[in-house]
């Protein structure tokens, strides 16, 4: 019944999202025409206005984004809304000409899951492991090395490591492409360069957890059973101390799901991450909207995910 509460409450949230993004947006000065290279004239703006249907009023223009309610033409004839948020149209780009906010998406989305996925799973890849050794080991060499590896990877941007690797293994010695999104090997300084930060973050989340769970009654327990120190730290010890990890997992992953500016702009790839920026800046109504609800979405149903995730790894969870 949670996790069935959690779905139905899912649909009016993201009504919610979708209306405050919508407002706020419209509170903001400026406006998607504003930053045209040749000011418009009065008549221009009165008519570009009236394309896009900007000089109505604000319930009005929402309710025409979601798809909802009708107008009446000169005849009195009712016409009901085409497209909308309902039927998962949304809507047109007012700054990409002759393109919709749902062919951005669809162009942009799959590339930057993709990089986003693999993100993902150079971060778990690095990070469990150099959390586990550092926290076997506390107090040693390994402890000392790998916390600072940890710190360096937090404390470093990817603003910074990414030309670093740029310049480094592709223009000097040559062994990756330098930019652009067309082999497999195109994927791997992209890759190093998102993903490293978050190594750092899961390696200190797993720290913390091994050893606060290192020191809980039941790990003192199965040692006095005569269990070995592998079979106590992997088999019960690690199974509790991920479970940070999960929780922070799931804002994660929805981050490097929908694309890195920084990332996106150094390696030239076409992923939503750039168009996210720009929407805002150019004041580009619907694809702001259309990219937060995406964000919104893949928020709600990965700490789902989490959820289930936790209830699972942990049988003390109970949800009601």
């Amino acid at each position: 019944m949670y996790f069935l509460r959690r779905l139905v409450l899912t649909v009016p949230l993201l009504l919610l999202i979708s209306l405050l993004a919508f407002g706020l947006l419209r509170l903001a000065p400026g406006g998607p025409f504003d930053r045209e290279r040749k000011p418009a004239s009065p008549e221009i703006e009165r008519n570009l206005a009236r394309k896009y249907h900007l000089d109505e009023s604000f319930i009005l223009q929402y309710l025409r984004y979601l798809g909802v309610g009708y107008e009446r033409d000169a005849d009195g004839r009712r016409h009901w809304f085409e497209g909308g948020l309902v039927r998962g149209d949304l809507g047109p780009s007012y700054r990409y000409r002759n393109h919709t906010v749902n062919d951005i998406i669809a162009a942009g989305l799959p590339v930057s899951m993709t990089l986003g996925c693999l993100a993902f799973c150079f971060a778990l890849g690095v990070g469990l492991p150099l959390g586990f050794v550092t926290a076997v080991n506390r107090g040693r060499w390994p402890d000392y090395v790998g916390s600072l590896l940890a710190i360096l990877c937090i404390c470093i941007p990817g603003l910074v490591v990414a030309p670093l690797l740029v310049v480094g293994l592709a223009v000097k010695w040559r062994w990756f492409p330098v930019a652009l999104w067309t082999s497999p090997w195109h994927a791997v300084l992209p890759t190093i360069a998102l993903g490293l930060y978050f190594s750092g973050r899961i390696a200190r989340l797993l720290r913390e957890g091994m050893l606060n769970v290192m020191r809980s009654e039941f790990i003192t327990t199965a040692r006095a059973k005569g269990m070995g120190e592998s079979a106590v730290l992997l088999k019960h010890g690690l199974r509790i101390a991920i479970l940070p990890v999960v929780s922070y997992a799931g804002p994660l992953l929805a981050d490097l799901l929908t694309g890195s500016f920084v990332i996106e702009s150094v390696f030239q790839i076409p992923g939503i991450g750039v168009p996210m920026v720009n929407s805002s800046l150019n004041r580009d109504y619907t694809l702001v909207v259309g990219l937060v609800l995406l964000y919104a979405a893949l928020l709600v149903g990965l700490n789902l995910v989490v959820d289930l995730v936790y209830r699972l790894l942990d049988r003390r969870v109970k949800y009601d």
